[in-house]
């Protein structure tokens, strides 16, 4: 032992020389970062489908908030987060800018953060200030508001204080098979000549960025594809971050797991779910492979001597596992100290992450769901015009690759996103290299000058219009169907559906004009009791990294408006500055980022009035304002001018109202206990990888702690010595918890907890444990701890 030190010491220093040669050509200073924006799993509405009776009831897995800061050693910097959530709020935006202000001054500012959403629909809502979004919440949330802008605040903290010399690379694909227009008929509205410079009615291709540390070598990648977030239906209860949520976890998942999978130690169980292919086999795709690190050493002395005692512990039979398990009974609910919570994770947050985001681009007319529409009562396809079904816009659905199963659909969507993320970031060789900059302003786009062209070569200056939603934004889309009479395409409305317009406001005949061909069914942008309805006031935003543009957009742009935005900001930056802009400029658009204004869609999608066109709030030269006001910020860009800030948003915090009830007691059936069994797993009971176990567990409101950063959902295993080690919990794909009430006011509820074993599984002996929190009569908050009897895995 004492012999070979010297050659390891010599291994050790040239692993960590070569490390360090590797990376020596970076010129950024880059940082990521990571925290839990999980938010009530219970009573609060889900915001996306604005249906009233999509009441958040348990996780399906949990959201994050991920940030990566990229900056020059004595210069600019930027900071991006990406949110599991439906879109950004303006009123979270101005909170979080608040609180950076308050710990860094000036350094991070509205002109060089932006914050986008993946558009989940299967988040809580009410964390936004305007009434339109928060009717279906009953208001203002303010649990929902908290835990969000907390979450955003941490994970910009912990990418803040990680900033260490590195270099980023960008790489882009085309993935084919994961999304789908769900507009088709006002796609083809667009000019012929135009559409004809594409092969698809949707963007196919994904643009990623791989962050590598100059010693530690690849520690996250953000990359923009355009999807929506719809996988989940309208009738899902269980929060989730939807196909772009889950392909996140499965990439961090993949490479913590890969890290541990290299040539040497592919022999190691992992805790890591197959649900998503094992691309480690590869030497090529194994990104471990790529660091000349000393911590593969480590790594692989106590792999190995872990892997002995795994093999001893399973070559014991499984009569004698049974013989093990049946020992360990239910445990009686207990009280447990707050600060356990965060032990229980599975996933240690103190070491440095590896930080992986899918953020959402020009998703307006884009639907997961690629096996096209149908209708539910007869199976036959929608019509193509309107996507209705003998002219009822409720029968006609979406089906995704997984039909009739949700969460598959969910799974596949997400992991075609992760496989193509993963050849990305494994062949990303082009790297960035250049200046950071960034340019933002405020626009009133109820009252902007327009200037627009006209046949023969001329131009004429129009306005935009004061925000108001069209008929046809009431039939909902193919991903999740408003109801009443209302369809897609309406542009005359119906004299009954305007009197009950009428209650609430009558347009005027200038916002009527302004409007047109857009009947308006609701004129947000002039409702202002008890405060305003929609937003007036809109950010937009450059941020440049080297060779890639990013243009944060407050809204879900159609595919041929991000096209055209996209195609006019670069041949404009290349205009201006020919040797600075070349074409392996990379530009993206950042979709729901700042604050959200619903839709933007094309002049001639706007005259179709499909959903997205009726959803387009400022009229019909919406998508020409972004486009002539983003390329004053391009031109502020190149000269280095400073642009005025503009009019300022508002702030409506304080006159937020809230009808959500609150958690009032929570109560147990006489002689139980907060965590006893409810019904627990089969005694003596036997699982084989693919079948499902479930435990109920006499629970507490989900409102009461919502286990930021711990977890509500446990699967232990038992180790050599009788300890139980966490393997899985409610932030992997195969565990969902699921909390109920008997009654609805009832006091008492129960959670239940399914865990699908995944093909990984190691064979042992496991248990479900249940974490939460009850509400006395007199406002006090306890946590508590049950388990289940224990069960084999074989």
């Amino acid at each position: 032992m004492a012999a070979s030190l010297p050659l390891f010491q010599l291994l050790l220093f040239l692993l960590l020389l070569l490390s360090r040669t590797r990376f020596s050509s970076s010129e950024y200073l880059i940082g990521v970062g990571s925290y839990d924006i999980t938010g009530p799993a219970a009573d609060v509405n889900m915001m996306g489908y604005a249906n009233s009776d999509q009441i958040a009831s348990g996780i399906h897995f949990r959201l994050r908030a991920r940030a990566f800061i990229v900056a020059e050693p004595q210069g600019n910097r930027v900071a991006f987060v990406n949110l599991d959530a439906c879109m950004a709020s303006q009123i979270v935006t101005i909170k979080v800018l608040e609180r950076l202000k308050a710990r860094y001054g000036e350094l991070y500012t509205e002109k060089n953060v932006a914050i986008s959403g993946i558009h989940t629909h299967a988040g809580p809502g009410g964390y936004l200030q305007y009434v339109t979004y928060i009717v279906t919440s009953l208001g203002f949330v303010r649990q929902s508001f908290d835990v969000v802008v907390n979450g955003i605040e941490q994970s910009i903290v912990q990418a803040h204080e990680s900033l260490r010399p590195g270099s980023a690379f960008v790489n882009k694909g085309d993935l084919l098979d994961a999304g789908v227009n769900r507009s088709p008929s006002s796609y083809l509205n667009n000019p012929a000549a135009e559409r004809s410079k594409y092969k698809y009615d949707v963007d196919k291709e994904m643009t990623l960025v791989k962050f590598v540390d100059s010693q530690f070598g690849p520690i996250g990648s953000f990359n923009w594809f355009a999807t929506h977030g719809t996988s989940m239906s309208r009738t899902n209860s269980l929060i989730s971050g939807d196909n772009k949520g889950a392909a996140a976890r499965f990439m961090e998942d993949w490479f913590e797991n890969a890290q541990k999978n290299s040539d040497s130690l592919r022999n190691i169980p992992r805790r890591v779910s197959s649900i998503v292919s094992d691309f480690s086999r590869n030497r090529e795709s194994n990104p471990f492979l790529e660091l000349p690190n000393v911590a593969i050493l480590y790594i692989a002395v106590a792999a190995r001597l872990m892997w002995k005692v795994m093999v001893l512990f399973l070559f014991v039979s499984e009569s004698r596992l049974l013989d093990i398990a049946a020992t360990y009974k239910s445990s009686r609910g207990h009280s447990v100290d707050k600060s356990l919570d965060v032990k229980t994770r599975v996933r240690n947050t103190s070491k440095r992450k590896f930080v992986s985001a899918f953020c959402q681009s020009n998703c307006g007319d884009v639907s997961p769901n690629t096996l096209g529409t149908f209708c539910i009562d007869t199976g036959l396809p929608c019509d193509f015009n309107h996507s209705t079904c003998n002219g009822k816009n409720e029968l006609c659905y979406g089906r995704g690759p997984g039909y009739p199963d949700e969460f598959e659909s969910t799974r596949i969507i997400g992991e075609k996103q992760f496989k193509m993320a993963v050849e990305l970031f494994n062949k990303a060789t082009e790297k960035l290299q250049g200046k950071i900059g960034y340019q933002h302003a405020y626009l009133d786009f109820s009252n902007l000058d327009v200037t627009v062209p006209k046949a023969g070569g001329s131009s004429e200056t129009v306005k935009t219009c004061p925000a108001a939603m069209g008929f046809g934004f009431a039939a909902g889309t193919t991903d999740g169907p408003g109801a009443f009479d209302f369809k897609q395409g309406d542009d005359k409305g119906n004299v009954f559906w305007r009197l009950v317009r009428n209650v609430l406001r009558t347009p005027g005949p200038e916002q009527v004009q302004c409007q047109k061909p857009k009947p308006i069914l609701l004129d947000t942008g002039e409702m202002k009791e008890p405060y305003d309805w929609a937003p007036s006031i809109l950010p937009i935003q450059i941020l440049r990294v080297g060779q890639l543009v990013i243009l944060s957009v407050p809204g879900e742009f159609t595919t041929m408006a991000g096209r055209r935005l996209r195609d006019a900001i670069k041949s404009f930056l290349i205009s201006l500055d020919p040797k600075e802009f070349s074409n392996n400029m990379h530009v993206v658009i950042a979709g729901l980022t700042n604050t959200y204004s619903q839709y933007i869609a094309t002049f001639e999608e706007y005259e179709v009035q499909r959903y997205e066109g009726a959803s387009t709030l400022y009229g019909p030269h919406t998508l020409t304002a972004y486009i002539q006001e983003f390329k004053k910020l391009a031109t502020a860009l190149v000269n280095g001018l400073t642009l005025p800030r503009g009019p300022q948003p508002p702030d409506l915090l304080d006159k937020q109202i809230s009808l959500l009830s609150p958690v009032v007691v929570d109560s147990t059936p006489l002689g139980v206990k907060f965590g006893d069994v409810k019904a627990d797993v089969p005694p003596k009971s036997t699982f084989r990888r693919g079948q499902q176990v479930n435990a109920t567990f006499w629970s507490g409101c989900p409102r009461n702690d919502l286990m930021t950063e711990g977890s509500f959902a446990v699967v232990e295993t038992l180790r050599e010595g009788g300890k139980w080690v966490p393997v899985y919990d409610d932030d992997d794909f195969s565990l969902k918890f699921k909390w109920s009430r008997p009654a609805k006011l009832s006091s008492e509820s129960q959670a239940t907890i399914e865990w699908r074993v995944p093909e990984s599984a190691v064979a042992g002996v496991y248990r479900i444990r249940h974490y939460g929190a009850s509400k006395s009569l007199f406002g006090s908050i306890s946590s508590f701890s049950g388990s289940s009897s224990a069960f084999v895995v074989v």
